[in-house]
């Protein structure tokens, strides 16, 4: 059993992981408050070159606090890592609920509109422009509410500028102009991704999809797309307005607000007056001023798999319902998912690892962590998985599987086949007819 502490801060379990940083439940120490800390090694920092952009990242995420943005509360550094804390959003993100419903229902769609909007608005009259708008990126808290999330794309006005340059962005909500090299406005680009994002969760389906870019550049560029037969005359009028292939005359905010199907039973987001915001200690990160460093302690660490503790038990299951975190649909995995075995933590590393190469993939194990990598299946990435095997009573051990690199639907059909290959090792309740597949919380 291991414990961990970053300063003030009890360290937990990993909740999410990407390309070069992962998120750790975190509790505050001092005030109790539950928070997700994201952490960055050094070395991949300067490795990569990504010292301006992570830096520029974090300022953003401290100049915007908006409620349906993600709070940055702030930063730290030890000799080796920077740790950002962050609000911790245990809703999930948006692109699940999309893929487990197919579409939502058209007043559920428009209230997450609007608070898309009311957040990218306040975005923009700070200066910031997202330029990486897709469900995959809208997170929802425990009560439903949006919350945007990753600026890891953002842009900042800069004295002068008008028009931003950069191609980035996920092709699929990319605005046309954005594709050329003429320039853009960062204002004009988000909420042409904000109209495609309003008709995913209408329709359940891109507008824009095809399998090779030239083809699916030229249907962006011409706006070239239909509308499903259950969409309102209202609602198409909107997004028809939004997904105009030319930013000039594309609607604004100010317009889209004045609209009649998005103003039914709007309520504009109430929130406090713009705070100063102190960007000190991210300038003394960045700057490595040693006064600045946070230490870190491992306690009681014997090499076995890491003790699950309450609060993070009862953060997985999202409540005290502990009956949630069995997920009796099996047409639907969640892009991290879990699966509990009552073997013991060696006998469930080392079938894993078996199955694993029978499946063609890579894998790289160091104590109870794993990485298996592969192609993904159109050939065009690496497909990544990171699994982590935990205690969660004596004799019962969960494994945590999260999706690292790849496509999220590509994900779920290798989970399901993984879970098919594990079937002697997973525990299936008696009162419980489904594979076990715990609900997880969110990425940042």
């Amino acid at each position: 059993m291991g414990a961990k502490k970053v300063g003030r801060y009890e360290v937990g379990r990993t909740i999410g992981q990407g390309t070069f940083a992962k998120v750790r439940f975190a509790v505050n120490g001092e005030t109790g408050e539950n928070v997700a800390m994201k952490v960055l090694a050094k070395t991949t920092i300067l490795k990569h070159k990504m010292v301006h952009q992570i830096k520029r990242e974090i300022s953003i995420m401290k100049i915007v606090r908006h409620p349906n943005i993600v709070r940055l509360h702030e930063v730290l550094a030890s000799r080796t890592k920077i740790y950002i804390i962050l609000e911790l959003i245990t809703g999930g993100e948006l692109f699940d609920k999309i893929v487990h419903k197919g579409k939502l229902h058209e007043y559920e769609a428009r209230k997450y509109f609007q608070q898309l909007i009311d957040a990218i608005d306040y975005c923009h009259s700070r200066g910031v422009y997202h330029r990486d708008l897709k469900p995959e990126n809208l997170l929802l808290d425990a009560r439903g509410n949006l919350k945007v999330s990753d600026f890891g794309l953002s842009a900042l006005t800069q004295q002068g500028v008008g028009l931003l340059h950069t191609t980035c962005g996920t092709p699929n909500y990319v605005a046309p102009e954005v594709l050329s090299d003429q320039g853009y406005y960062g204002s004009s680009a988000d909420i042409w991704s904000c109209g495609v994002i309003l008709y995913v969760l209408m329709a359940g389906y891109l507008p824009f999809d095809e399998t090779d870019l030239p083809t699916l550049y030229r249907k962006i560029t011409a706006a070239e797309f239909s509308f499903p037969t259950w969409f309102s005359s209202g609602a198409k009028s909107l997004i028809q307005r939004i997904i105009d292939p030319n930013p000039r005359t594309r609607i604004q905010i100010e317009e889209i607000r004045k609209d009649a199907w998005f103003r039914r039973n709007y309520v504009a987001v109430r929130h406090c007056e713009d705070e100063d915001v102190d960007l000190d200690d991210i300038n003394a990160v960045f700057n490595d001023i040693a006064e600045q460093y946070v230490t870190e302690q491992v306690v009681n660490n014997d090499g076995g798999p890491l003790m699950m503790n309450a609060f993070e038990m009862i953060t997985l299951s999202q409540g005290l319902d502990l009956s949630a975190l069995f997920d009796r649909r099996q047409d639907f995995v969640r892009r991290q998912t879990r699966f509990v075995s009552r073997k013991p933590a060696k006998t469930i590393i080392a079938t894993i690892e078996a199955v694993a190469e029978s499946m063609g993939l890579k894998v790289h194990s160091q104590n109870y962590k794993m990485r298996l990598e592969g192609v993904s299946l159109n050939k065009m990435g690496q497909f990544a998985v990171v699994l982590e095997v935990f205690e969660v009573a004596p004799s019962l051990f969960m494994t945590d599987v999260r999706k690292v690199a790849g496509d999220t639907l590509e994900y779920h059909k290798f989970y399901k086949n993984l879970c098919s290959k594990l079937e002697d090792i997973i525990w299936k309740p008696t009162e419980v007819a489904a594979r076990p597949t715990l609900l997880r919380t969110t990425t940042c």
